[in-house]
């Protein structure tokens, strides 16, 4: 086999499938970026060279950092780094692994991402097809997304496997294939990722915060207010009769719907003549 043909299979190879960082493509929203990579799995141009792109650069130079941050910080063992796994029956969907959490199969992302309005839900919602597919392709319940920042900050977040948009992501992804293999230019598919659901596991000290100490302020002082308002809201309820669909007194009125829910409105104008009893 000539080194031409051996240089072309490889490259032949590495357009036969689907991986991770392409489903976060097919599931966007930028078209062009979704026909450059038609084109690249069709073999009509190269692969971008990202060789350039600092963001990228930065996000390998510290993978390493990554995982031995996180392994050092969560107490857990990483294995199958750099892995490219197959999905066991469709064979055009694989993903290349950060790694698996030893313990429990959770699929491992590392990531570099600026500081700049960062925040966990809408890193977990940038990562989600991604995670979604390497979990498919894996069959894990389970992904870690573990996240150092421009900032300095290290953030780890555990994100599910989510059935519905996985079967969302599949239907797209053999749309996407179909085009590759009869050459019609692809659409976008406008599937809104899941609202991410991640888990509480912090403790913030909000005392810096101007906005909560205002409302907090307010909490406070309305509380005990609120509390007498609900008990009357319940007291009126009870001495409304039950074949009452309004009851009128004292500047309040009570309006039963037909579900038998009870609400209340204020009379001003009563409020000001209504006979003393």
């Amino acid at each position: 086999m000539s080194a031409n043909h051996m240089e072309h299979t490889a490259t032949f190879n590495r357009r036969s499938f689907i991986g991770g960082s392409d489903a976060r493509v097919i599931m966007g929203n930028d078209e062009s970026a979704l026909i450059r990579l038609w084109k690249e799995k069709r073999g009509e141009v190269e692969p971008e060279d990202l060789s350039g792109n600092l963001i990228v650069q930065l996000g390998v130079v510290t993978e390493v950092l990554n995982r031995h941050w996180y392994e050092r910080n969560s107490g857990q063992v990483l294995k199958d780094v750099q892995r490219r796994v197959h999905h066991s029956v469709v064979r055009w969907m694989a993903a290349t692994l950060d790694g698996v959490v030893e313990s429990s199969g959770a699929v491992f992302e590392a990531k570099f991402m600026l500081p700049w309005s960062f925040s966990e839900e809408a890193a977990a919602e940038k990562h989600m097809a991604q995670l979604q597919h390497n979990m498919w392709v894996t069959n894990a319940t389970n992904a870690v997304l573990s996240i150092i920042t421009g900032g300095g900050k290290w953030i780890e977040i555990s994100i599910p496997a989510d059935s519905l948009y996985q079967h969302l992501l599949i239907t797209a992804e053999k749309k996407f294939w179909r085009c590759v293999e009869n050459g019609e230019p692809p659409r976008l598919f406008g599937v809104e990722p899941p609202r991410p659901r991640i888990e509480a596991v912090r403790i913030v000290d909000m005392s810096v915060s101007n906005s909560w100490g205002e409302f907090a302020a307010l909490f406070r002082t309305t509380r005990e207010a609120h509390l007498d308002h609900e008990r009357a809201k319940s007291e009126l309820k009870t001495l409304m009769p039950e074949d009452a669909k309004e009851a009128i007194g004292h500047g309040v009125r009570a309006k039963r719907s037909k579900s038998g829910a009870v609400s209340f409105d204020l009379l001003e104008t009563e409020s000001r003549h209504a006979p003393v009893e």
